[in-house]
C-alpha cells in the first residue's frame, strides 16, 4: 500500500506540526508533501525525511512572506502539486493542503485540526476586525473565495478526521458532512519529559506570542499577584507584552528541547489563558507530572481533569472566564493544592505517541479493507492491499 501524507507548511513549531511528524512515524514509508519548508524553523526531526514542496517553496523563504504572499501564490501552489499514484493520502490540515491534485481512486483522509481559519472564522484576526471601508470589503471578497475553495477541496476527502467533538462539530458546519467523523486525538511525546523531584515555584506559559494566545491577560494577573512565570515564546506582541511586565515576569525564547523539558518539570503549574482548539502544551505539562490552570473552553474540556475536590486525582483547575479576578482566583486555588505528579503523569500517557500511531493506523487499515471489501464484491475478483 503506497501512501502520502500531505500538510500545510513546515515554517513553524507547532502543534500540527508535531502531529504530522506522528503520522510519518505511523507510516515510515510515506512521502511527505507540504506548500514549503524551511529546516531552520520547524522541527529538526523533519531533516530524517524527504520533504516535497510546492512551487511556493521558490518564494517563500520564511514565514512572514509565507503568509503575507499565501493569497493567491501558495493557494496557485497547491493547487498545482501533483500527489499522484498513492493508495492513501493523508491530509493533515488547517487550510492549504487539501487543494493539491490526487487521483480519483485514491483514498483521502483528511484529519483536519479546525476549518480555515480566515474562510469560516475571520472575526478572529485583528487585521479582519480593525478593517474598514474598501479593506473590509477586499477582505470579505477574499474570504468568499476562500470558502468557496476550502469547501470545494474538502469535498474530495472519503473521510475526516477531527481533534475533539468540539472541531467536528465545526467540519460538520463548514463543510457539510453528514457521516461519521471520527475523532483521534493529538499526542504528546511522553518521552521527551520527565518529573523533577524538587519543582520550584516559577509558574510556566509556552506559547506564540499572539492576540488570541491571552499572554497579556497572564500577564496582568501576575503583575497584580507578584508571582514568578516564564513565559516561552516568540511572535508579533513579543515587544508590547514585554513593555507590560514587571520584573517578575521572565520571557525567554530559542530554547532546546532538553532546556524546555527543565522549565515543565520544575514549575509550579502551567497556565493556559486562551480557548485553543486542541492544546497539547497542557499534556506536555501534565507528562512532566505538573498541573495546568486553564480557561474552561476548547480542547482542555477533552484532554485534562479537572479539580472538584480532591486534587490527588485531577490534572487541572479550571477558570470559568478570561478576566483579570477569574484567573488570579484559579492561581490562588493552585497555591493551595497538592497534585500527585504521577497520577498527573500517568494520564498524560493516555495520549502518548504510540496511542496516537495505534489509532491511526487501525483506522487507515480498516478504512483500506473497507473499500478492497466493496471492489471486490462489485468485480467478483480478489484484491490484496
Amino acid at each position: 500500500m503506497k501512501i502520502a501524507i500531505v500538510h500545510d507548511d513546515l515554517m513553524r513549531r507547532g502543534g500540527a506540526e508535531q502531529v504530522a511528524l506522528s503520522m510519518l512515524k505511523a507510516f515510515p514509508e510515506a512521502d511527505f508533501y507540504t506548500m514549503c519548508y524551511d529546516p531552520e524553523s520547524t522541527y529538526p526531526e523533519y531533516k530524517n525525511y524527504k520533504i516535497h514542496t510546492s512551487l511556493f517553496q521558490k518564494i517563500a523563504k520564511n514565514a512572514s512572506v509565507m503568509k503575507k504572499l499565501f493569497f493567491p501564490f501558495g493557494i496557485w501552489a497547491m493547487k498545482a502539486l501533483k500527489v499522484k499514484g498513492y493508495d492513501v493520502v493523508i491530509i493533515s490540515t488547517t487550510f492549504c493542503s487539501k487543494y493539491v491534485k490526487v487521483d480519483q481512486q485514491s483514498i483521502v483522509i483528511n484529519y483536519t485540526y479546525t476549518p480555515f481559519r480566515l474562510a469560516w472564522n475571520p472575526t478572529s484576526y485583528d487585521q479582519y476586525n480593525q478593517s474598514r471601508g474598501i479593506s473590509r470589503w477586499i477582505f470579505d471578497i477574499v474570504i468568499k473565495y476562500l470558502r468557496y475553495s476550502d469547501a470545494k477541496a474538502a469535498k474530495r476527502a472519503n473521510y475526516f478526521v477531527a481533534m475533539t467533538p468540539e472541531t467536528s462539530q465545526r467540519i460538520r458546519d463548514a463543510y457539510q458532512v453528514t457521516g461519521e467523523i471520527a475523532i483521534i486525538r493529538p499526542d504528546v511525546k511522553c518521552r521527551n519529559f520527565y518529573l523533577s523531584d524538587k519543582p520550584k515555584t516559577y509558574y510556566l506559559l509556552v506559547s506564540r506570542l499572539e492576540p488570541y494566545k491571552r499572554v497579556d491577560l497572564c500577564i496582568e494577573v501576575f503583575n497584580k499577584l507578584g508571582l514568578n512565570i516564564i513565559i516561552v515564546g516568540t511572535g508579533t506582541k513579543a515587544k508590547e507584552l514585554k513593555a507590560m511586565a514587571n520584573s517578575n515576569i521572565e520571557f525567554r525564547s530559542g530554547l532546546s528541547s532538553a532546556e524546555l523539558a527543565d522549565l515543565y518539570a520544575n514549575c509550579k503549574a502551567f497556565i493556559f489563558p486562551q480557548h485553543e482548539d486542541y492544546g497539547i502544551t497542557p499534556l506536555e505539562a501534565n507528562a512532566s507530572g505538573r498541573p495546568v490552570i486553564a480557561y474552561e473552553k476548547g480542547g482542555v474540556l477533552s484532554t485534562m481533569i479537572p479539580y472538584v475536590n480532591d486534587a490527588s486525582k485531577a490534572t487541572a483547575v479550571f477558570f470559568s472566564e478570561q478576566t483579570v479576578q477569574s484567573l488570579s482566583e484559579a492561581i490562588t486555588k493552585c497555591e493551595q493544592l497538592e497534585f500527585d505528579p504521577a497520577f498527573v503523569r500517568n494520564h498524560a500517557e493516555k495520549f502518548d505517541e504510540s496511542v496516537f500511531i495505534d489509532q491511526l493506523q487501525s483506522f487507515v487499515s480498516k478504512k483500506c479493507k473497507n473499500l478492497s471489501d466493496e471492489v471486490e464484491s462489485l468485480a467478483g475478483i480478489n484484491i490484496t492491499t
